[in-house]
């Protein structure tokens, strides 16, 4: 049975809330909230990817948006019901803005607001072509030599960068530029995706062989093209590569693959980027109004600079160049780092006849994949999450609606239950020496990775073979590598044939560094963490992932980055800025943070 008083008593706030944003009276309008409360925009107020904090945050925000933004119809989405549970009022929303409509996610607590999601769906009069507007397809009637839908296809191919320009230029074209291409495509914005490798995909294709995804399938699908039901939970990297693939050619994405860009200028005079690619051995210059680092927040490796490394006689390579363990039949590894890479590494090393060495310079929290997809992922993506009628979407904006302040208060009792739940695997892993935490706060994984990007394991069978000294463990930093092998800073020498250094990767600005200049990655500063004066992600707070997915403080320069799950969600809102540019709409952004760390 509905509960239509909760129903009614949510759109009576909705509708005194939005009559007082319509009379720009904002002390009535931040009166609707707690004092505890959150309003996290996506876009559709602040231009940019925003949270405010507290009333006087939110008055801020208004006093600077409102008057552009013009908000209406603030309701509870057609066919949703409010709900109450433990004295929390939840209800999803609609609205407009003068220039879009919003959908999100309100949270009340004794009858006023305490988290408040706005999210952009579309900009008005530039909607996607999709149901009732879906295109044609066939051209019914007769017309003298038209051409038929391969021949445009290829007529686009001919022209696009070289006698007309693309609007937006991507560069990267793994699974984040996949994902903003078809965006921009179904928006009807020229894309260029630029990557250097042969084929799409080829950027899962070409990591360590043993390599499968470790979030499951609910939480990766791509825009538009969902896996099937039928796709393995963790799908092996070659598969996921093949997929990319196809995506990208039935999705019409103009992908240019062996290209390299060489350099990038910006002219602020022209508002237009000089771009110079190789394009299988030819160059091009592309003249984008809009450049998007699609490189990967995985994408640059750090390669540590240890003393003697010119000295070793045998093999040694990054992580991301481990070509797999085939070759190393009957000789010693030592792999040093202890996060996700490490771990599948050393795993296959083993299973492959290798003795193996994990050095572990620091702490690692580990959670197993069967828990993690039990108790913190199983609400919002798994099959019962599905059966139970939550969607993809759904799933996205619910976790999205969690203000990064906050959201650790959540995690905290989950990953509680892990660590309860899982007793003895944890105390089995103490037992053989391996250092582990669980994050700053004990929040576990997640923080770990919106925070730092690094610092975890998500057990998928290495753990065990440690527990067992199947794996070896050496603790410590490097002292320096001799010819054969590693030496310790405690003096300890780890004899080895080939060394893999699974050390993580740098900020993405240092893409910018190289194909732009390091004034402009120093004006842009470190991508990714909140500012969460937590270990490698230093203060001050900034509330959102820095410069991701929205403007930075390099005109016309964006960054796009992280897993499946973030290419999906965050490709909208970036499509979106890119496509109201591109339209000659207005958009005044609020608050792009200063810049306090250079990467």
């Amino acid at each position: 049975m509905l509960d239509t008083t909760t129903q009614a008593e949510v759109q009576a706030l909705l509708d005194s809330f939005g009559a007082a944003l319509e009379q720009g009276d904002i002390a009535a309008a931040t009166a609707h909230f707690q004092d505890d409360c959150y309003w996290r925009d996506l876009v559709t107020f602040t231009w940019n990817l925003h949270t405010s904090e507290g009333k006087s945050g939110i008055a801020a925000m208004l006093s600077a948006q409102l008057a552009t933004t013009k908000p209406t119809g603030w309701t509870i989405a057609r066919g949703e019901t409010a709900t109450e549970d433990g004295g929390i009022t939840t209800a999803w929303i609609e609205f407009e803005t003068a220039v879009a409509r919003g959908y999100g996610l309100i949270r009340l607590k004794g009858g006023k607001i305490w988290t408040l999601l706005t999210t952009m769906v579309e900009l008005k009069g530039h909607e996607e072509p999709k149901g009732f507007a879906r295109p044609l397809g066939a051209r019914h009637g007769a017309d003298k030599h038209r051409p038929t839908w391969k021949e445009d296809r290829e007529a686009e191919a001919r022209e696009l960068g070289y006698t007309r320009q693309p609007y937006v230029l991507i560069i990267g074209g793994g699974q984040g530029g996949i994902a903003l291409g078809a965006r921009l495509r179904q928006l009807g914005v020229p894309a260029i995706i630029v990557e250097r490798n042969e084929r799409p995909g080829d950027s899962w294709r070409n990591r360590y062989k043993s390599l499968c995804l470790h979030d499951p399938v609910w939480y990766d699908h791509l825009p538009y093209i969902k896996f099937p039901e039928n796709w393995p939970v963790f799908a092996p990297k070659d598969k996921i590569g093949d997929w990319l693939e196809m995506y990208t050619k039935v999705m019409e994405l103009n992908y240019w693959a062996r290209t390299t860009c060489k350099s990038a200028q910006y002219d602020e005079k022209t508002g237009e980027w000089t771009v110079i690619v190789d394009r299988d051995g030819a160059e091009v210059t592309l003249r984008p109004k809009q450049l998007v680092l699609a490189t990967g927040m995985s994408g640059k490796a750090n390669m540590p600079n240890y003393p003697g490394m010119d000295s070793f006689k045998g093999d040694q390579h990054h992580s991301s160049r481990h070509p797999g363990p085939d070759a190393y039949k009957g000789k010693k590894a030592v792999v040093i780092g202890s996060n996700n890479s490490a771990h599948d590494i050393c795993a296959a090393l083993w299973e492959n006849d290798v003795d193996v060495t994990m050095v572990q310079r620091s702490s690692t929290h580990i959670v197993r994949s069967d828990t993690l997809m039990d108790i913190g992922l199983g609400a919002l993506y798994s099959e019962q999450a599905v059966q139970s009628g939550m969607t993809t979407e759904k799933a996205d904006l619910i976790f999205a609606s969690l203000p990064y302040r906050i959201l650790h208060e959540f995690q905290i009792p989950l990953y509680d239950r892990m660590r309860e739940v899982d007793a003895d695997f944890y105390a089995g892993l103490e037992k053989a020496g391996f250092w582990l935490d669980w994050g700053a706060d004990g929040s576990g994984l997640f923080m770990k990775y919106l925070r730092r990007g690094s610092g975890y394991y998500i057990d998928i069978g290495a753990s065990q073979l440690i527990i067992d000294g199947k794996i070896k463990l050496a603790h410590g930093n490097v002292k320096e590598i001799v010819p054969d092998g590693v030496v310790l800073e405690d003096g300890t020498k780890l004899e080895a044939d080939v060394i893999v250094y699974a050390t993580g990767y740098g900020s993405m600005n240092g893409w910018a560094a190289d194909l732009i200049g390091k004034d402009v990655a120093d004006k842009v500063g470190k991508c990714w963490g909140l500012g969460s004066d937590t270990p490698k992600d230093p203060g001050p707070w900034v509330g959102e992932q820095r410069n991701m997915w929205k403007p930075t403080r390099q005109e016309a320069l964006w960054f796009h980055g992280g897993n499946l799950h973030q290419s999906r969600h965050y490709s909208q809102f970036l499509a979106l800025q890119l496509k109201a540019r591109m339209e000659g709409i207005a958009t005044p952004v609020y608050a792009i943070p200063e810049t306090h760390h250079l990467g």
